[in-house]
Parts: structure tokens; sequence; C-alpha cells
């Protein structure tokens, strides 16, 4: 066969199996996307360069604040904890939102009217680059706007009983990642909730498609002096966030 036939021949069936790749959907040029609630370390890795810092130093001004909470939030926290105790670890994903998790965020209350800002519950999120999107829904988000969500400030993920439905980490890392680029800061802050434990985190970028995370110590939500500091973790980032709204 002529070798210009044979080629020409060849660039047809190549665009005959793009045209057919678009119809079933499956266009090569199309951009992946990845999905905040399913994506893994390991599809993490490949779209950014990010590693984990293990200098917890840089949690003190967080952690060890010095919030006083009074004598009804702490037996608010105790009743909660011997209401919950015992079923914690076999609550399903919203079992656990609904009756441990979301009575201590309605008791911080993130919302202000002042401000314009509040916490959204399933909240959309989309983050595009030419080379891939991140998009879904975010369990928890404080963000500025009082209908719509304009600026996000700080996220839960996973109401989770166990890792085994899914490592909550790398999906709160996509979600801070998303929210860093789309407000052009440096860091945010988040949190992930496995059963009764709860681990803080802050994402720092570094440069462009390069971060660090850090992850604090466990916290157990079903001690009360763990409990109290989870509480007071909270309304610091409250207080942060006012501090930070014009």
């Amino acid at each position: 066969m002529n070798s210009e036939i044979e080629l020409k021949l060849l660039k047809e069936i190549e665009e005959l199996k793009k045209q057919v790749a678009i119809l079933k959907g499956k266009d090569e040029n199309q951009i992946p996307t990845y999905q905040y609630s399913k994506i893994r370390d390991t599809e993490l890795k490949k779209l950014f360069e990010i590693e984990k810092n293990l200098d917890d130093s840089i949690f003190d001004e967080w952690l060890n604040n010095k919030i006083e909470i009074d004598n009804s939030i702490e037996s608010f926290l105790k009743d909660l904890i011997e209401d919950n105790k015992s079923l914690i670890e076999t609550y399903g994903e919203e079992d656990l939102k609904v009756k441990f998790i979301v009575p201590i965020l309605n008791k911080i209350r993130f919302k202000s009217y002042e401000k314009k800002i509040q916490d959204f519950y399933e909240l959309p999120m989309s983050y595009k680059t030419s080379r891939f999107i991140l998009n879904g829904t975010v369990d928890f988000v404080v963000s500025e706007g009082l209908v719509d969500s304009k600026k996000p400030y700080f996220f839960i993920q996973e109401f989770k009983r166990s890792e085994d439905y899914g490592n909550p980490r790398p999906q709160l890392l996509a979600e801070l990642i998303s929210a860093v680029e789309l407000n052009d800061w440096k860091l945010i802050k988040g949190a992930y909730v496995i059963g009764g434990n709860w681990h803080f985190a802050i994402l720092e970028k570094l440069e462009r498609h390069k971060y660090q995370y850090f992850i604090s110590q466990n916290f157990d939500s079903t001690k009360i002096e763990d409990l109290k500091a989870i509480y007071k973790n909270l309304l610091f980032v409250k207080n942060e966030i006012l501090t930070m709204v014009v």
C-alpha cells in the first residue's frame, strides 16, 4: 500500500476514534474531574506537590488558646457525651452529624448577620484549572455570605464513623487547596472527624501547586476535657474569622 494512502487512512481512523469517544462521553481532551468525597492520597499527589509537616508548633496559638467557657457550656457538653458515648461509634454519617456534631456547631453559632457570614452544610464547590477540576459538595464550611457562599474560611470534613468509610484527610486537604486558590490565600484551617475523634488541620501554600499541611493531635470527643478543647478551638476559629471579615 502506498505510504501516503496508509498515513491518510491512519489519520482518518484516529479521527473516527476521537468522534466515537466524544459521542460516548470519553473525549481524550476532556479535563479529568475529581470529587471531594472520593479523592485519595494517590490522586492528590498526582495533582499537587504536597507533604505533611510534622512540626506541630504551628498549632500553639490555636490549640493552646486561653478561651474560657462557663458552667452552662460545660454542662451542655457533659450531657451531650452522656447521651451519645455508647452509640457514637455505631452511628451512621447522618446520625453522627445530627445527634452529636451539629448541636456543638449550633452552640458555637458561626452565623453573624452583622459580618454577613454563616455556616453551610452540603455546599457545592468547584475549583477548575487547565489540568483538572475539583468539585462536589463539602460537608460543612463557614463562609462569607448569608444566602450564597462567597468566601470559604473554615471546613469540617466527613462526619464518618470510621476510616473504613473513606479517609477524610485527603478529602479535607482537597477542599482546603480549593479554598486557598479561590481566595488567593497562603494559609487556611480545617478539621476532620472520624467517629468521636477530631483532628484539626492547617494547609499552607508554598508556591504554585506546592503545599504543606499540618495535622493536630487526636481529640476524643467522648472525653469531657477533649470535648471542651474542641469547643474552645472552634470558638477560636469563629473569633478569628470575625476579625478577618471587614
